[in-house]
């Protein structure tokens, strides 16, 4: 098993900056890409960003040029860097890890899910 726990959520103005962090534990040996998520009320979720092993990357075209996945395998630990924030992304992210060997923006794809960490976005 996996265990995903985020952090790094909260408030902020339109145009600002977050960074949204992951932590990793359990069989993690397992995993081969991990990504991020949201899902704002009334919505389906959303695939923002993965990453796998080697540091290969994939973006939804909306956050492309100012979002930023990235991970330190030294303490098992997935970042997400967030500039130029839009009301519009508030919403509920959630962090998220897979077995298959290919990248992946669907949500069926990843079997491991965190609790999610709340951002919103004030206009």
């Amino acid at each position: 098993q996996v265990q995903l726990v985020e952090s790094g959520g909260g408030s902020v103005q339109s145009g600002g900056s977050l960074r949204l962090s992951c932590a990793a534990s359990g069989y993690t040996y397992s995993t081969y890409c991990m990504g991020w998520f949201r899902q704002a009320p009334g919505k389906e979720r959303e695939g923002v960003a993965t990453i796998d092993r080697y540091g290969r990357t994939i973006y939804a075209d909306s956050v492309k040029g100012r979002f930023t996945i990235s991970q330190d395998n030294a303490k098992n630990t997935l970042y997400l860097e967030m500039n130029s924030l839009k009301p519009e992304e508030t919403a509920m992210y959630y962090c998220a890890a897979g077995v298959k060997y290919s990248l992946s923006l669907r949500h069926a794809d990843f079997g491991y899910w965190g609790q999610g960490t709340q951002v919103t976005v004030s206009s």
